[in-house]
């Protein structure tokens, strides 16, 4: 039974557990690299000391927080050895698809256009470029070294 009259016992009892950087995010400690990074922006936004009303000593203290949590969330080693510090674990959070017949392309279809990943974006009009003349210059490379052969009597069929 714990003593509330003694003021060191009242201090320990009302101590609250040190908020995770999912709580200074205001997230779930299961959120995608998406929402961490639309958590973190927003909350930026609100912090930083050139744009809020805070006091700027209590603003910079935030804001670096807010840094540190999303320098962390945002990189998967760092998030792994988090998650293992604070004793969180993906394995619960990894579920199996309910429809397991369904083509994969399906559900590719209504992806979200928040591109994290430089794989998982269509190409731009200037790479598209950039692929042709680098598709064309091989070409052209190649038909140069058949026209040097034949050219030298080197070419063998």
């Amino acid at each position: 039974m714990t003593d509330f009259s003694d003021p060191q016992s009242a201090q320990t009892a009302e101590q609250k557990p040190a908020p995770t950087y999912y709580d200074l995010l205001q997230l779930h400690p299961s959120a995608s690299v998406q929402q961490i990074r639309r958590a973190y922006r927003e909350l930026s936004k609100l912090y930083h000391p050139d744009t809020t009303q805070l006091p700027a000593s209590v603003a910079v203290a935030k804001f670096q927080q807010l840094n540190e949590a999303y320098a962390t969330l945002s990189s998967p080693e760092r998030r792994f050895a988090y998650d293992l510090k604070i004793g969180y674990s993906r394995v619960s959070v990894i579920q199996p698809s309910l429809d397991l017949n369904r083509p994969v392309s399906e559900s590719r279809r209504y992806r979200s256009t928040a591109y994290l990943d430089p794989t998982d974006r269509p190409l731009s009009a200037g790479e598209l470029f950039a692929l042709f003349t680098l598709g064309l210059t091989f070409v052209a490379c190649i038909g140069l070294v058949v026209v040097a052969s034949l050219t030298r009597g080197d070419m063998l069929l």
